[in-house]
């Protein structure tokens, strides 16, 4: 439904921007993603979008395509144009000095250095400015920056993959490859877009596994646009991991976190340990969750076994759950897909909201939030 306060171009400008934004994705953490599109006599005068920090804006892109023509344009934005400088200058001033004399915001952005201050800068300079138009879709773009932003945690999205009878492993720990090679390319491009994967010891150990981006799996558009490898958390509470692990023979930044430093092992030099305090003798969850929002991790995809997945369940940690599941019957011998306490009323249940159900080649990928009580 068409929002009243906004006409149907408004709708179609800002959708555009919208697309736009989505192109950096893969790139512009610790940043959201923005796309802006300029309009003149309903034409796009200019439009851009933002494609890695430090960077230049999404404004900046459309305000350069547009030039001097930018003067009396309305422009659209899909997060409230900052106002403070940064490692680049605001973009609410150079909105105003290119003499736009419309601005419509998706949403105003939480980030306390801005929050409502952009607009109001450009109000003072007598340029008219609205925000509110396709505001779900422009939060869509940017879950875990508008988390971090209001809660100091990062968006946790856990992926899991499971026969139809909700198995992850037989009875022997042998799993590869329930899902088919299709879930296992949307598995790639979910990476790619996390700012950090997190995964236990038993995962790696068992698995032999190395969490990076296999970019010769993305579909040609992703892999054009993603060129980062996210930050590798390993859970390591009883110091298992060792240098010669698959995990370690892959060049990119691994954080280690444990309860207590292990110095019995070097480390290539992108290892980082990090001490966590400890409950139950097991890294503190919502403290590794705080520590990775300090270092400015917007996403984390969490790909582990049942047990830490039941565990970031069990401390309302999860936002998200991707549950990948194969036309397969592995048997009540099998591994179950997540280990959750023991309830004893429904009302203790975690309860979900599905998203999405769709086919991934023979697969089943369903994305379902987690409601909060």
């Amino acid at each position: 439904m068409l929002d009243s306060r906004f006409s149907e171009r408004d709708h179609f400008f800002m959708s555009r921007a919208i697309e736009l934004a989505k192109q950096g994705r893969f790139t512009t953490t610790p940043n959201p993603n923005v796309g802006c599109v300029l309009v003149k006599d309903n034409q796009i005068i200019g439009e851009g979008f933002h494609i890695q920090a430090g960077g230049p804006h999404a404004e900046v892109h459309a305000l350069k395509m547009a030039g001097d023509n930018a003067k009396g344009a309305t422009a659209y934005v899909t997060l409230e144009p900052c106002s403070h400088y940064g490692r680049t200058p605001p973009c609410a001033e150079g909105l105003i000095n290119a003499g736009v004399s419309r601005v419509i915001a998706a949403m105003v952005d939480p980030n306390p250095e801005v929050a409502g201050r952009g607009l109001k800068m450009l109000e003072d300079a007598g340029i008219e400015t609205d925000f509110g138009l396709l505001t779900n879709e422009a939060e869509a773009l940017n879950l875990g920056f508008l988390k971090r932003m209001r809660t100091n945690l990062p968006y946790v999205r856990c992926k899991l993959a499971a026969s139809l009878d909700g198995k992850t492993a037989l009875h022997n720990g042998e799993s590869k490859w329930i899902t088919s090679s299709e879930s296992r390319r949307v598995v790639q491009a979910l990476r790619a877009e996390s700012c950090a994967v997190l995964s236990g010891a038993d995962t790696v150990i068992i698995d032999n596994a190395k969490l990076n981006v296999r970019f010769d799996e993305l579909d040609e558009l992703d892999a054009k646009h993603s060129t980062r490898q996210p930050v590798r958390v390993i859970i390591d509470s009883q110091n298992r991991l060792t240098p010669e692990l698959a995990l370690f023979q892959q060049e990119s930044k691994i954080i280690i976190a444990r309860t207590k430093l292990d110095n019995s092992h070097t480390w290539p030099h992108f290892v980082e340990q990090v001490i966590v305090k400890a409950t139950n003798d097991k890294v503190d969850l919502p403290a590794l969750m705080a520590m990775l929002a300090e270092r400015s991790i917007n996403l984390v995809l969490l790909e582990a076994g049942a047990t830490l997945a039941g565990k970031m369940f069990e401390a309302n940690l999860v936002d998200e759950l991707v549950l990948f599941m194969a036309p397969k019957l592995m048997g009540h011998t099998s591994k179950s897909l997540i280990n959750l306490p023991a309830f004893d009323a429904m009302s203790q249940v975690p309860e979900l909201e599905i998203k999405t159900l769709k086919h991934v080649g023979q697969d089943i990928c369903l994305h379902a939030l987690v409601k909060r009580n």
